[in-house]
């Protein structure tokens, strides 16, 4: 694309701040914002720092390209990078920065979504089992049982204030979810207590905090570095911790929840969503084969 006139480059990087902002505000997300400034900045070098010159190639180099260690991206990669830069792109596009959006003739790859993978409670047990009896390991307690009873994601769980929690009979909180949607739902009793918990071993009773005041004191890459160490003694190996999501899902599920109570957890817009979800975690059922083994006379 070639150079307009429509912004000189000293806009640009106001251009980047309003644009990052309506990233966060639309997603609720600090992860996505943080992520697609990276990306942006990665790409700008690649076209001399105006955005104006960038071309479908351009686009298609970066997306497609190898990073900074010299690593051919996946397929997940390239799908976030395009997401990027169409988002940046469609931005300046709506402010009248650009005439033309430079990504939209760059195709996706076709990524294949991984296994979701949940554990069972006998692994479950074996994680919280590991968990120290000290600050630290009663405040991972607190997080990992407020995910598997609440199926929240990890910047959704990390992300909550005290504020956030409020009495009704039971405690509720709300959180701010995917999508900037706002959420409102009861806190189940032993994530709540598992909180308290924590927070006082800590030095920091509920009721002496601040609305803003956070729960949990610890950052999203800190608790996955945590996590990582527990799965490993706990003899499960690649745990992530959006498999505490998954976990939560399963174990409703395996308890005799509905998709409906499923999808409602989860805050899927869908029951589609949730049963394709479910499918692929739980594989799905043959029941035809006994009749085949039957006339084979088989066992």
């Amino acid at each position: 694309m070639a150079t307009t006139d429509l912004a000189p480059r000293t806009t640009w990087e106001g251009t980047t701040g309003a644009w990052l902002a309506e990233v966060a505000s639309r997603t609720g997300s600090k992860r996505t914002p943080d992520e697609y400034r990276r990306y942006l900045a990665r790409f700008m070098a690649t076209v001399g720092g105006d955005p104006t010159e960038a071309t479908t190639a351009h686009v298609h180099a970066f997306a497609y390209g190898a990073g900074p260690h010299g690593r051919e991206p996946s397929p997940s990669t390239v799908i976030v990078r395009l997401a990027a830069l169409r988002s940046f792109y469609d931005f300046a596009r709506r402010m009248g920065l650009v005439a033309i959006n430079p990504t939209v003739d760059v195709k996706r790859p076709k990524a294949r979504p991984p296994i979701p993978r949940g554990l069972e409670v006998e692994e479950l047990q074996r994680l919280l089992d590991v968990l120290p009896d000290t600050v630290v390991g009663k405040r991972d307690r607190a997080i990992i049982l407020t995910a598997v009873f609440t199926g929240l994601r990890r910047q959704e769980i990390l992300g909550l204030k005290a504020g956030d929690l409020t009495r009704n009979g039971s405690v509720y909180y709300n959180v701010r979810a995917k999508g900037g949607i706002t959420r409102r739902r009861e806190l189940p009793q032993p994530a709540f207590n598992a909180i308290l918990d924590a927070l006082e071993a800590d030095g920091r009773p509920l009721e002496g905090l601040g609305p803003e005041d956070s729960l949990f004191s610890i950052s999203d890459v800190t608790f996955y570095a945590y996590l990582r160490k527990y799965a490993k003694r706990a003899g499960l190996d690649g745990l992530k911790p959006h498999d505490l999501r998954h976990t939560a899902a399963k174990l409703r599920r395996n308890n005799g929840a509905s998709i409906e109570d499923v999808s409602a957890l989860l805050g899927h817009r869908s029951i589609a969503t949730t049963a394709t979800y479910l499918a692929r975690m739980e594989g799905e059922e043959d029941n035809g084969w006994e009749g085949v083994a039957t006339a084979l006379g088989v066992e």
